[in-house]
């Protein structure tokens, strides 16, 4: 099988993603030709060298529909010979995408590839598509459909994760988040989105609250404590799938949740001969792709499966795994795979996550790719594991290794 390797990771700034948030103004199109731009300028790409670009996007309606993946492409400076796909894992949409790529290669489907995402949700709400799993009765019923937020409580409930728990975890994020963007962790692959006449818009993650301390958590109410215990309501539900939990305990809310956010990622992968043609150094070869279904109530369980299975397939041990993205959805989900693997805590998200610097849903995965390995770059390390819970009960993870 052919090696795949990663040459190069881009990011924009993650926006806020509200009306009032910096990048609101710019479209998800114009996002994603950005860091295609970038990639393309950073690593001196004519611009036809590319087999194809694998696009990530969760919400894929309106100036997001369309195959965006193509617009973006012919928004961007590469060549119009250069096609585009769009895809959509839910929150792994970005990681996903990279692990097609890198597929792709390994099969000998084209030696160089560029895979990411993108997301809007500032100007393309989540939720707009309308997709049957939250809506189709003769789906919803059968599968115990609880919104996501439900889902983090169960698996506090179950797991044993208080409110001062996940509480703590988010106070860490934010503190880890900002003492990683002001000592500037994020510059080798963060980029400035700019304006039409080339000034600024956004050149820095504009979510991130280092002040942010318990007693500000602590004044939060629960944000689905109410959907959860109307009557009929999503509680209910869920005990009928779990009924060893005498209740649901509501622990989360806006401050240990991803923040809704725009963003854009994208990866440049190839393969040796690709990197030898082009003058380029690989930073790391994708050693293991692996994906998984897990149960769609209590839905954001799957790191952990998907991490023993990409573990067995590889023949390796959690301890082999130098450093860890687990994508922060919600506070309890990285919580489970701490408990769940014994990970110290100074090899997990060690720059913060999702909770501080928010949740692009189709391109964190490639941001906690970038993420991961401008990191073992910067401690000299050998392996490293990303991995996103997805919603409707999936896992995905990908393990990379220096070169």
């Amino acid at each position: 099988m052919i090696d795949a390797y990663i040459y190069d990771t881009v990011r924009t700034p993650r926006g806020k993603g509200k009306k009032d948030g910096t990048l609101h103004e710019v479209t998800a199109v114009r996002l994603s030709a950005e860091v295609l731009n970038e990639l393309k300028s950073r690593n001196n790409l004519a611009g036809d060298e590319i087999e194809d670009v694998i696009w990530g996007n969760v919400t894929q309606v309106g100036e997001q529909g369309a195959c965006l993946a193509r617009s973006a492409v012919l928004y961007s400076d590469l060549a119009e010979s250069v096609p585009g796909v769009s895809i959509n894992r839910f929150c792994a949409s970005g990681l996903e995408a990279v692990n097609m790529a890198a597929g792709q290669v390994m099969g000998g489907m084209g030696d160089a590839y560029i895979a990411g995402g993108v997301e809007s949700m500032s100007r393309v709400p989540m939720g707009m598509d309308g997709g049957a799993i939250a809506v189709d009765p003769e789906l919803t019923f059968g599968s115990y459909f609880v919104p996501q937020g439900i889902s983090s409580d169960i698996i506090a409930t179950k797991y044993g994760f208080s409110r001062d728990d996940v509480d703590a975890y988010a106070v860490e994020s934010q503190k880890r988040a900002a003492a990683a963007q002001a000592a500037g962790k994020f510059s080798k692959s963060l980029m400035t989105v700019r304006d039409q006449n080339g000034l600024t818009i956004l050149d820095r993650d504009e979510m991130v609250r280092g002040e942010t301390t318990m007693q500000n958590l602590g004044a939060l109410n629960p944000s689905f404590q109410v959907m959860g215990e109307s009557m009929p309501g999503f509680d209910q539900v869920a005990l009928m799938k779990y009924p060893d939990l005498e209740r649901v305990n509501h622990v989360h809310h806006a401050g240990n949740s991803s923040g809704i956010a725009d963003g854009a990622a994208a990866v440049l992968i190839g393969t040796k001969e690709f990197g030898e043609r082009m003058g380029l150094k690989p930073r790391a070869r994708i050693r293991q792709t692996t994906k998984i279904g897990t149960d769609p109530t209590i839905m954001l369980t799957g790191p952990v499966p998907v991490t023993e299975k990409a573990l067995k397939q590889t023949g390796m041990s959690i301890n082999d795994i130098d450093l860890f993205e687990v994508n922060e959805a919600f506070a309890s989900v990285v919580l489970r795979f701490q408990q769940a693997f014994d990970v110290d805590h100074d090899k997990l998200n060690v720059n913060g996550g999702a909770i501080a610097m928010g949740h692009p849903l189709g391109a964190t995965g490639a941001v906690i790719l970038g993420t991961l390995l401008d990191e073992m770059e910067a401690r000299d390390l050998e392996t490293g594991l990303a991995t996103l819970c997805i919603g409707s009960g999936m896992g995905a993870a990908t393990i990379i290794e220096r070169v």
